[in-house]
């Protein structure tokens, strides 16, 4: 009786959600081009992939990019039900987790790139130099990497041999066998995103001593300066709260199955979809220089007369 009804709500549910499904995949598309548009605009002029904050600035939109694609085929997997063996799923979560990671990483780098731009101008060109940056991408990798390789570690420790061959839906929560490593997981992605905060706020007490002090000169480059700052906290707001969305759906799960879908969407498009595009154009609008460039791509060359 009861696996009768599951097979009903299932149902009831997939035609409920079927144009929900249609609406994301419409988004995502989109979302998508217009990322390509701002990697391809990257590439373009040798002073983007040659400064460090354009060369960070890339490593959030490929990331963000990534993402954006391993989480609709996730989703698409989900929807129709197919299901693949746990050691390919393993490798596709495993390279989600880490870059789910590597942008809010990234935007903390960012900031940092910012607050030596305007508090240490002297050094900023030996120590956010090309080679400096590209090293310092190898390093966002290896400290993002951190979570994966404790989720991994748990994971092994805890799985029989024979899970490796079974097919299932693919999701990231393939990896929490017991309820301790949701804790863990939780745990350091709170560390994470608590070494963030301390950053930001730090950088932005000393831009905004340096921005008291100023000349007049040099005011609009520190206030742009704390602008650049409080986006980046913003952006990192926004992936604080991806990683909150699990527990918040799992509490839901427990109350009403409905509003759990209609929550799970929510969160999806507001939290997951949205930010992997909007932030990264809102701040690439905001540069002039690569701003120029975008509109001369978008406009196929035709916005350079007006420049």
């Amino acid at each position: 009786m009861a696996d009768n009804s599951s097979l009903v709500g299932g149902e009831f549910l997939l035609r409920q959600i079927n144009d929900r499904f249609i609406i994301v995949q419409l988004l995502v598309m989109i979302f998508i081009c217009i990322n390509v548009l701002l990697i391809v605009t990257f590439f373009e002029k040798e002073c983007f992939y040659t400064t460090a904050r354009y060369m960070f600035f890339a490593v959030t939109l490929l990331s963000d990019s990534l993402m954006l694609i391993l989480s609709d085929i996730l989703l698409i997997l989900n929807y129709f039900q197919i299901t693949m063996q746990v050691w390919i799923c393993i490798i596709i979560s495993v390279v989600a987790l880490l870059y789910l990671i590597v942008t809010p990483v990234t935007l903390t780098v960012m900031t940092l790139e910012r607050y030596v731009a305007i508090c240490m101008p002297l050094q900023h060109g030996e120590l956010c130099s090309q080679r400096s940056a590209l090293q310092c991408i190898l390093i966002i990798h290896g400290l993002s990497s951190v979570l994966c390789i404790v989720v991994l570690s748990t994971f092994f420790a805890s799985a029989s041999l024979s899970l490796y061959e079974q097919y299932r839906i693919c999701s990231v929560e393939i990896f929490i066998l017991h309820k301790w490593q949701a804790h863990l997981r939780s745990a350091i992605s709170q560390f994470y995103f608590l070494i963030m905060c301390i950053i930001i706020i730090f950088s932005y007490v000393k831009i905004m001593k340096v921005a008291k002090a100023a000349s007049a000169e040099n005011k609009t480059s520190t206030r742009k300066g704390l602008r650049t700052v409080i986006l980046h906290a913003f952006q990192l707001l926004l992936c604080l709260i991806q990683l909150w969305c699990p527990l918040i759906e799992n509490a839901v799960l427990q109350i009403n199955l409905r509003l759990f879908i209609d929550v799970r969407y929510f969160n999806y498009i507001l939290f997951s979809v949205a930010p992997k595009c909007l932030s990264p154009l809102i701040y690439g609008l905001r540069d002039e220089t690569f701003c120029h460039a975008l509109k001369k791509r978008a406009f196929f060359g035709l916005y350079k007369i007006n420049i």
